[in-house]
């Protein structure tokens, strides 16, 4: 009786952790994201071909030290530079995905560890690394550089479901959560286990210390940034929930984090845009393409109607002019 309800219980679980999910929302994260690590290499963690200059300031991270990873010179940093360059463009296009992605993850998470080795590690960074390593496991349904790129083959509009595709949309989606639910365990930690920080005056020294019009104005309301920090640190803690939320009521909880974003940038200008961008994994992105061929089904059935119409009133009026 009980392995009768065992194995339905471990189907759950496995079913949770591989939904299938459709080829063309892995084919879109790949553009995105990869185009996104460009971006993040020259605005973000942009300093890792500085550290290549003077490796005499580089402390290495504990990952790093593991797995024995040697320092930084001009040579290595600009070799990954341009490696990460060429396979990012390659794997945006969706343009042999597996090669591209196990070229990419390692190479920015080295990227990343030798831009972090001056004693700030950015948590925003997490959910796109777990990204970059989960991309290349999903196999593609439209393979090879000779691929026709028609509407039907597009990998963009690939609706082939696969749990494949689920297990990694799945995986950044948990990285994403992970973020915000282990900042609040860091906060209580670095509070000795209490509830310290959200009723602390830790908003307004931030504000201080990064003044903007915004968060100077709020200054004159200390009870609004305590309101904020039991919000942001609430919702921290209640993260986990919007993996098992539906839906509206998933969307709802995303745009409350995105929502939280905008006003860390609005009040400090931490824009956590890594983290931010990896949101999209639990947009319904294979819906664009179908989305769109509906539009311009329905807009070619509209115009051939009134083509229809307009041909059928000039036989009306050609009619009544030979009549008269």
């Amino acid at each position: 009786m009980s392995t009768a309800t065992e194995l339905p219980r471990r189907q759950r679980v496995a079913n949770w952790f591989t939904p299938t999910i459709a080829l063309a929302r892995i084919a879109w994260l790949r553009t995105i994201l990869y185009l996104f690590v460009i971006l993040d290499m020259h605005a973000f963690v942009r300093d890792t071909r500085l550290k290549g200059e003077h490796p005499g300031l580089y402390q290495p991270l504990l990952l790093a030290r593991l797995l024995d990873l040697p320092k930084p010179s001009v040579a290595n940093t600009t070799t990954l530079y341009v490696v990460l360059i060429v396979f990012c463009l390659i794997g945006a296009a969706n343009r042999l995905p597996r090669l591209a992605g196990w070229i990419v993850a390692p190479a920015f998470t080295w990227w990343v560890l030798i831009g972090m080795s001056d004693g700030k590690v950015d948590h925003d960074h997490l959910a796109l690394v777990v990204a970059l390593w989960v991309m290349p496991t999903v196999a593609p349904a439209v393979k090879g550089w000779n691929t026709k790129w028609r509407r039907d083959v597009s990998p963009y509009a690939d609706q082939t479901r696969s749990e494949a595709a689920g297990w990694a949309i799945r995986c950044v989606q948990i990285a994403v959560i992970a973020t915000y639910f282990l900042s609040a365990i860091a906060k209580l930690r670095g509070a000795g286990w209490t509830l310290a920080w959200p009723g602390s005056a830790i908003l307004t020294w931030a504000i201080v210390r990064r003044p903007h019009p915004v968060g100077e104005w709020l200054l004159h309301y200390p009870w609004m940034l305590h309101v904020m920090q039991w919000v942001g640190i609430i919702g921290e803690f209640c993260s986990p929930v919007i993996l098992w939320l539906k839906g509206r009521w998933q969307l709802m909880g995303a745009l409350f984090f995105i929502g939280f974003h905008v006003a860390n940038t609005a009040i400090l200008l931490i824009h956590f845009l890594p983290t931010v961008v990896c949101w999209l994994a639990f947009a319904p992105l294979e819906r664009i393409v179908p989305w769109f061929q509906e539009r311009r089904s329905a807009a070619r059935s509209d115009s051939h109607a009134r083509e229809a119409e307009d041909q059928a009133e000039e036989g009306r009026q050609a009619e009544q002019q030979a009549g008269a």
